[in-house]
């Protein structure tokens, strides 16, 4: 296993566009790292950095302590997995396994130990003689999965490798590749374009952004308190509700009615912005006639025609829509372009308790927890409202969790008596 360290990284292609600009990031030894973010954001020309596949413009990759801007992906020793499996459909899934191995010009004993081993570890024992046509979806990344972990490689590198799936292979395959790396231990770097995978597999999350790196962090510090507006509005799904409002004392004025904020630090926060925008996710709302008094007195209560409800059974989505001016909405809706959202509307998006019997084209009145609110600077996007010392909090708190799994692994393995050879 090995640390990654990429300092100042940047990649500029021929017309001068810079696909990836001065990124820095450290890649922990036996870490599960994510990258994140849109189409065309730098997240695979960054792996693809990481493996040897493409040259550096500038900046310094370590493997390590190995600086490895000018070596070869063959004497990298990390394994990478492919979107698109890349097997050999020639061969069967045992020689599919074992090709590092045999390009390696291990002994055959060895090999057939691997193999078999790893397979085991994938259940895959009983397909060693079939051939990549005769297997699933599912199995031909466990597969290409197997051929990565047999080479006993420094880290493992994964480049969307659940997006040819259906939904239901992809959550299947999303919890054993989570349960593959803890049981490994292996420095893992992972790209996709799914916040779902992102916010349930990584130790850490990258967002990336046109290139640039945005903010790093644990899934839920991205979640509870994003760096800008992008990330407020890529991590989270549905997205994060924006709407413009004006302060006037310690009300918020918005489009669906004012907000008051109790926390003085949010009020100083604003300044002398005569505009900003308040964060507020769909899950912040509630069905007000289903809310206590108690409760009620510690947010804010909105009235607000609904214009379409989805019920799925155990959540309940109301969309309520608002006018924005001119200038904003057209910010925001660039900004729904980029996040790869479909939104065509300034509208809010609310969660509500599946037992509310809210319904398309009705006034109701919403409930608001006001203290989960997050302010942003229109024109920089900067979060105005970040709790540094939360977000110092939660770094710890997500380093203590995953020590804590990582020691419980090296128990477990300790525990488990080694696979002898046949």
């Amino acid at each position: 296993m090995a640390a990654i360290t990429m300092t100042n990284i940047v990649k500029r292609y021929g017309d001068g566009f810079p696909a990836v600009n001065d990124v820095s990031l450290a890649v922990q030894d036996g870490e599960f790292m994510i990258l994140v973010g849109p189409s065309g954001c730098g997240k695979s020309t960054l792996l693809r950095m990481i493996v040897g596949l493409e040259d550096i413009t500038a900046g310094e990759m370590r493997i390590g302590d190995r600086l490895v801007n000018t070596v070869a992906p063959r004497q990298r020793n990390l394994s990478m997995v492919f979107q698109n499996y890349a097997l050999y459909p020639h061969l069967t899934v045992f020689e599919n396994i074992a090709f590092p191995l045999r390009l390696a010009k291990v002994p055959g004993d060895e090999v057939d130990r691997r193999v078999r081993q790893t397979a085991e570890l994938l259940e895959l024992t009983e397909h060693l003689d079939r051939k990549p046509a005769n297997l699933s979806g599912g199995q031909r990344q466990r597969v290409a999965m197997g051929r990565a972990i047999v080479r006993d490689a420094d880290a493992f590198l994964f480049d969307e490798p659940l997006s040819n799936l259906d939904a239901k292979l992809r959550g299947q395959m999303r919890t054993e590749i989570s349960r593959l790396q803890r049981r490994l231990g292996v420095t893992t770097v992972y790209v996709t374009h799914d916040q779902t995978e992102a916010m349930t597999l990584g130790d850490r999350v990258a967002v990336l952004r046109k290139g640039e790196l945005q903010q790093v962090g644990s899934p839920r510090e991205l979640y509870e308190q994003p760096a800008n507006l992008f990330v407020a509005g890529f991590i989270g799904s549905p997205s994060m509700n924006f709407l413009p409002a004006t302060l006037e004392g310690a009300d918020l004025r918005t489009p669906l009615g004012d907000l008051r904020l109790d926390d003085r630090r949010k009020v100083d926060a604003v300044g002398e912005r005569s505009v900003v925008l308040v964060g507020v996710r769909p899950e912040h709302f509630e069905d007000a006639s289903l809310v206590s008094e108690e409760k009620r007195a510690r947010g804010a209560v909105l009235r607000a025609r609904v214009d379409v409800t989805e019920w799925l059974g155990n959540e309940l989505y109301a969309y309520v829509p608002y006018e924005a001016p001119p200038d904003l909405a057209t910010r925001l809706r660039d900004l729904s372009q980029e996040l790869d959202s479909d939104q065509l509307r300034t509208q809010a998006v609310v969660a509500l308790d599946p037992s509310s019997r809210v319904h398309a084209g009705q006034d109701v009145e919403l409930w608001v927890n006001t203290a989960r609110l997050h302010l942003f600077d229109p024109s920089t996007g900067e979060n105005l409202t970040r709790d540094e010392e939360e977000v110092a909090a939660l770094a710890e708190q997500a380093d203590a969790a995953r020590e804590a799994q990582r020691a419980a692994q090296r128990t477990a393995t300790q525990e488990v008596p080694p696979v002898e050879p046949d």
